[in-house]
């Protein structure tokens, strides 16, 4: 019988704050919206955020399978480092209109699923942040605040501190083989800071994570104007293993990972091949996305509203349940989330759990994550592994709360890679 586990203290980390039905700042609300990505224009796989008054843009992408255009419109919300929106007017931190409404829209064509495509660029004429900080995106109907559609995150940075670090294997016997630790430090020079501990914030985000994020932690040392993060038992990830992937970039063309296709007058079924368990299996590099998707097609048609839609059907064999623990597929394409959409089943005649997600036309990673039922722990440790070997990015963000000031900064960031930054 498979073993039931519990998490030793010493990897108590590696539990990421995803929990089940928990509803994040990147959430769908709506059951009729899908594929949605905000990212700068033209980067996919990038993190949504932009430099204060530099002219750089976001791009919105959205489906509405409800095949009628629809009134939406947007507002932004200044938050804190930790996500809590900032209590002030919207007239200081926005120039323009708190809402306006959305306009690029277009009707999908060539797919056999119906869906009207929408279409946002910002910061625009209308809507532009004024101050550097974390924003959520709010996509609502008919100017109704309370039918939220979705939301997503966006950064808006004022580069202030200069940042430097690296990756090494932590020293714990225990996590040398299998986790990645983070070393930095931040140079303050010409920022106003009394008290480090309380007005700097660090938060250390593996692979665009939010879920799993760091934060909380204070600098070992102080000198001068430098702040070095760089304790023990401080900042440090589970490595995981390489993402799992899907290429759907053609329907037609049954590609390495898809088990068959079956195509019905209206609609697709894409059956995966088996997914087996990973965590005693030797690390093999394969290269990545790191848990992103991007929409796409082979066939020189415009993903937006020519990519066709499928149902998805993953297989997770386990020759018993794992009692005491839910299983789901995890990623962008969940918006790292755990909930009933992308939660598995347990098939016990075929001793495999079963799960289908609607995707669109495109390239998927993902992985399969546990959470404990009593306390809803997070955890890939007994799906996938890890391995100090994996390859990992990092982002590295500093917020700076001025004194008397009413709101954290992004003042700060830092891109790390566990392949090209390591010690």
């Amino acid at each position: 019988m498979r073993k039931v586990f519990t998490v030793i203290a010493l990897l108590s980390f590696f539990n990421a704050q995803a929990q089940e039905n928990r509803i994040s700042q990147d959430h769908v609300y709506s059951p009729t919206i899908k594929t949605v990505k905000l990212n700068p224009t033209g980067e996919p796989l990038a993190l949504p955020i932009v430099t204060l008054n530099s002219g750089e843009k976001l791009e919105l992408n959205f489906d509405d399978m409800q095949y009628e255009v629809r009134n939406y419109f947007y507002t932004i919300q200044l938050c804190n480092a930790d996500w809590t929106p900032v209590m002030i007017n919207t007239i200081q931190y926005l120039r323009g209109y708190s809402e306006n409404q959305i306009r690029d829209y277009r009707f999908s064509a060539v797919a056999l699923q119906k869906y009207v495509h929408y279409h946002l660029d910002f910061p625009n004429q209308n809507c532009t942040p004024t101050l550097p900080g974390n924003y959520v995106l709010k996509v609502y109907l008919d100017g109704d605040t309370s039918q939220l559609a979705f939301t997503r995150r966006f950064m808006v940075i004022q580069q202030k501190a200069s940042l430097g670090g690296y990756i090494s294997q932590p020293t714990n016997p225990k996590l040398f083989r299998n986790s990645q630790k983070i070393n930095l430090s931040v140079d303050t020079k010409g920022l106003n800071i009394q008290n480090p501990f309380d007005q700097v914030k660090i938060v250390i985000m593996q692979n665009s994570r939010w879920d799993n994020a760091i934060t909380g932690i204070k600098p070992r040392f102080i000198k001068g104007d430098v702040l070095e993060y760089n304790a023990e038992q401080d900042c440090i990830f589970p490595g995981m293993k390489e993402w799992r992937w899907l290429d759907l970039r053609s329907l037609r063309l049954q590609t390495e990972r898809v088990e068959r296709s079956e195509y019905g007058r209206t609609t697709t079924d894409v059956y995966v091949l088996p997914d087996f368990p990973r965590d005693n299996t030797v690390y093999q590099y394969i290269k990545d996305i790191n848990g992103r998707f991007i929409p796409s097609t082979l066939d020189d048609y415009d993903p937006n509203f020519e990519g066709d839609y499928a149902r998805v059907h993953f297989v997770f064999p386990a020759k018993e349940p794992y009692a005491g623990y839910d299983l789901y597929i995890f990623g962008e394409l969940t918006s790292y989330e755990c909930n009933t959409s992308n939660k598995l089943t347990y098939n016990g005649p075929r001793q495999a759990y079963e799960g289908t997600l609607f995707l669109k036309q495109g390239f998927y990673n993902y992985i399969y994550a546990l959470i404990d039922r009593t306390n809803d722990q997070f955890s890939t440790e007994y799906t996938e592994g890890n391995s100090w070997e994996t390859e990992n990015d990092y982002t590295v963000l500093v917020y700076y709360k001025a004194l008397g000031g009413r709101h954290d900064e992004l003042i700060g960031r830092m891109q790390l890679n566990s392949l090209t930054s390591r010690r």
